[in-house]
């Protein structure tokens, strides 16, 4: 049985991320949080595809906080170290494979250069559907802060 922590709604322990920040924009449903560069991105695995260890500052919207905040308080961003999977997956992986699959089924009909170049452009409805889709989106990938 997982513990939960009744402020945040997320299970503590080993299967968290966690990034330190502050609050930098507070809105009427959502809080902007602007990250700090984070020393356990060291040890992080997905750290190569993950954007916020590239540089030093970086903001996230967390909708339907539940505390109030103010301006410039310091705070922890908590997700799950699944949905950091997740979304390593829907933004680089899924792509990578959809792109490779339309190269190997259309170079059995199409010119190498057609293939290669629809190949390409079959990123256009892909990202496309994924901004579409971000509501869905933010609904599945859920943040939680802490003080």
């Amino acid at each position: 049985m997982e513990n939960i922590d009744i402020n945040s709604d997320m299970p503590i322990g080993d299967n968290l991320i966690k990034h330190k920040g502050f609050i930098s924009k507070i809105s009427k449903n959502s809080v902007t949080v602007s990250l700090i560069g984070n020393v356990n991105c060291d040890a992080c695995n997905g750290k190569a595809a993950c954007g916020i260890s590239e540089s030093n500052v970086k903001e996230i919207e967390i909708f339907d906080h539940q505390k109030s905040f103010g301006l410039n308080d310091q705070v922890e961003v908590v997700m799950e170290k699944s949905l950091g999977l997740k979304a390593v997956f829907w933004m680089y992986i899924f792509p990578f494979l959809l792109m490779i699959f339309t190269l190997i089924v259309s170079m059995a009909v199409f010119a190498e250069w057609f293939s290669g170049l629809l190949s390409l452009l079959i990123l256009i409805p892909y990202y496309l559907s994924i901004y579409l889709f971000r509501n869905a989106f933010k609904n599945a990938f859920k943040l939680s802060i802490q003080t």
